[in-house]
């Protein structure tokens, strides 16, 4: 059984997926950097040459893959629950965690993050409300359980999830 992380960027995946990995002794699998290593470029460069159906693709394929492997941390990109037969897969391969946090928590986390091109080309704090208000519905349909991030440390995060993956 896997524990997967999903949530908009800057909930805290990546770091939380760190500690769990850590203190479940289990492995962690970035499903972006198993996108990169498998297209050969970063993930703008990807949306870029390509385009974002290219890069979902990717990913798709990527979770494929991924949900065979056992006894993992698997921390999702943002909009892995845009497809629902990511979602679907994801579902079987363990309990899914959704990582959560206000629109100003994320805004503040990752508005210097250039390893994502915009989504919609409006404001950043404009764009983070857009995206988030369409995929919140997609986010509580895949999850399991939903872990707020925001006002907790990353340890506070971690321990909360895995009090919910023991039981």
């Amino acid at each position: 059984m896997n524990l997967i992380l999903i949530g908009y960027r800057g909930t805290g995946k990546s770091t939380v997926g760190k500690i769990l990995a850590e203190r479940l002794q289990m492995p962690l699998v970035n499903l972006d950097d198993r996108i990169i290593a498998k297209a050969g470029m970063r993930i703008p460069e990807i949306v870029e040459k390509f385009g974002w159906d290219r890069f979902r693709d990717l990913e798709s394929q990527v979770v494929a893959a991924v949900v065979k492997e056992d006894n993992h941390v698997l921390d999702c990109g943002g909009g892995v629950i845009l497809r629902e037969k990511n979602t679907a897969l994801l579902k079987q391969a363990g309990p899914v965690f959704w990582l959560t946090a206000s629109i100003p928590a994320i805004v503040s986390r990752i508005q210097t993050d250039t390893e994502r091109p915009s989504l919609t080309g409006k404001s950043f704090t404009e764009e983070v409300a857009d995206v988030l208000r369409e995929r919140e519905p997609k986010y509580r349909a895949a999850a399991d359980h939903r872990v707020d991030t925001e006002g907790k440390s990353v340890e506070q995060v971690a321990e909360a999830i895995i009090r919910l993956f023991e039981k």
